[in-house]
């Protein structure tokens, strides 16, 4: 499987990091950096400002006196909480509402919100907060966006796994992906100029004990922060907040009744700086009063344990079967999304797709891949003479042979009209030629029976290769050479195969 690396660098097209992101980095990586210099970026966008301002006198730090100026909320809080604080702002504006493809931005960052809200107050009370807190808290999953806008269709099997199996996000990604959002979400921020003290900690927070012993305490807020949010916006809360206390007690010695009232703290604050992000908290409230109203209704529904056992039992049997239905029909609508409605072959739009990734994936492991390009001879002859709907009958019969001759790792599409295409990983140039001819051979015998006609039709195929060594090639390159040794196939009498000569 690829690594993170390789994904990043030729598999995905990334967002870039918002501009004035760039231009409040670049000041603060100044050995001269002044207040005045970032205040002025700042001030430079009135939205961004007005934010800033709202946060600063916020209950969450709790100043003394009203800050009116970005000026002078550098000057209390210091160059770096204002600069995490700014780029909080521009980054979830950046990466909010965009991509079209469902995915739920607010639900995203309230919960983000919510867990930079509590790694802030577990810092303070375990006497570890930085600067970096909220910031690191808040960008914790950053991959998750990515891999959702940039790796849609694969993100979605990832998602639609987890629902059924029940494994940690993080678990079913790297089963399935090779990598985890984790470690997608770290390389990003470096790769944006993010500093180390908030990607690597990033890059560790569903496993603290990985982390560098320098970042190691960072890590391990990071994750306590991320099981509070899901109290707040998950599922299984009472089990979390047990472990969240466990953890506390355990590994800080905090008392069973602080982190309770942190816990609850947590959802106050948390729908005030959601307030300042434009985001609706909807109605957050503490978990003690989740907890209280929940056994208030379990006494009014007066159900034996016996019965909310099986009605547990019943209810989780429930949800795997649905699980497992939505699964497969999310499966068949993505199949159906990237194949021809004629023919079954993939669409054109796939095979465009399939060419990127195999070229990417040749060129990085140096594997050698091919590419046949054929079409049905005379076939507005076969058309004109017995009619569209037998035309199509002869263009599903060629279709199911090239299915039958081609392997499982193939690719083969509808390249438009009678044109057809098939991808071929791990195959040089003489495989490409041997099926090619094989595909030329089977078409050629067949007899189609057609609404009482029987059809006989031939197909002119050019092949061509991208080998190890070779001078890297954009795919359009790859095509136009299989394209040009069709041509030539047809240009020499048809039915028969030609070789590229170079892409």
């Amino acid at each position: 499987m690829p690594s993170v690396h390789d994904v990043i660098n030729s598999d995905l097209r990334l967002p870039s990091p918002p501009a004035i992101a760039v231009r409040i980095l670049n000041a603060v990586k100044k050995d001269d950096a002044s207040f005045s210099e970032l205040a002025g970026i700042i001030s430079s966008d009135p939205a961004l400002s007005a934010r800033v301002l709202s946060v600063a006198n916020s209950s969450f730090y709790a100043l003394p006196f009203k800050v009116d100026s970005v000026e002078k909320a550098v000057s209390v809080l210091g160059v770096d909480v204002l600069k995490n604080i700014a780029l909080s702002f521009v980054i979830v504006r950046g990466m909010k509402g965009t991509g079209g493809n469902g995915f739920d931005f607010d639900f995203f960052w309230k919960r983000s919100i919510t867990a930079a809200v509590a790694a802030e107050l577990v810092a303070s009370m375990v006497k570890q907060r930085s600067d970096d807190t909220f910031v690191t808290a808040l960008l914790q999953d950053i991959g998750v966006v990515v891999m959702s806008l940039c790796m849609a269709n694969d993100y979605g099997r990832v998602m639609d796994e987890k629902r059924v199996s029940g494994d940690p996000i993080q678990v079913v990604e790297r089963r399935m992906l090779g990598f985890d959002h984790q470690e997608l979400g770290a390389e990003i921020l470096r790769k944006w100029g993010i500093p180390s003290s908030v990607y690597l900690p990033v890059g560790c927070h569903h496993s603290p004990a990985s982390a560098d012993e320098g970042y190691r305490g960072q890590s391990e807020i990071l994750m306590l922060s991320d099981k509070i949010s899901s109290v707040y916006h998950g599922t299984r809360s009472a089990e979390k907040f047990q472990e969240i206390k466990d953890i506390l007690a355990e590994r800080f010695g905090a008392a069973g009744d602080d982190v309770d009232a942190l816990i609850d703290v947590v959802a106050e604050k948390s729908s005030e700086i959601m307030s300042s992000f434009e985001i609706d908290p909807g109605e957050m409230k503490p978990f003690s009063q989740i907890l209280q109203e929940a056994n208030e209704e379990l006494g009014r529904l007066n159900m034996s344990y016996e019965h909310l056992v099986m009605e547990l039992k019943q209810a989780k049997e429930k949800a795997e079967r649905y699980a497992g239905e939505l699964r497969e029909a999310n499966e068949r609508l993505r199949r159906l999304a990237f194949r021809d409605g004629l023919t079954g072959l993939y669409n054109h739009r796939y095979f465009q797709e399939l060419m990127d990734r195999e070229l990417s994936r040749a060129a990085r492991y140096g594997r050698p891949f091919s590419l046949i390009l054929f079409d049905i001879d005379h076939f507005k002859r076969v058309n004109d003479t017995y009619g569209h709907l037998r035309g199509d009958i002869v263009l599903r019969a060629v279709s199911a042979t090239v299915m039958r001759l081609t392997r499982e790792s193939d690719i083969a599409a509808r390249y438009g009209g009678e044109e057809f295409a098939v991808i071929l990983p791990e195959t040089d140039l003489k495989g490409g030629a041997v099926l090619a001819e094989r595909l030329r051979r089977e078409i050629e015998r067949m007899v189609i029976p057609a609404e009482g006609e029987a059809i006989r039709v031939t197909i002119s195929l050019g092949v061509a290769t991208y080998e190890p060594g070779m001078t890297p090639k954009e795919k359009s390159d790859i095509i136009d050479a299989a394209d040009r040794a069709l041509y030539n196939s047809k240009r020499t009498g048809r039915n028969r195969v030609s070789i590229s000569g170079g892409c």
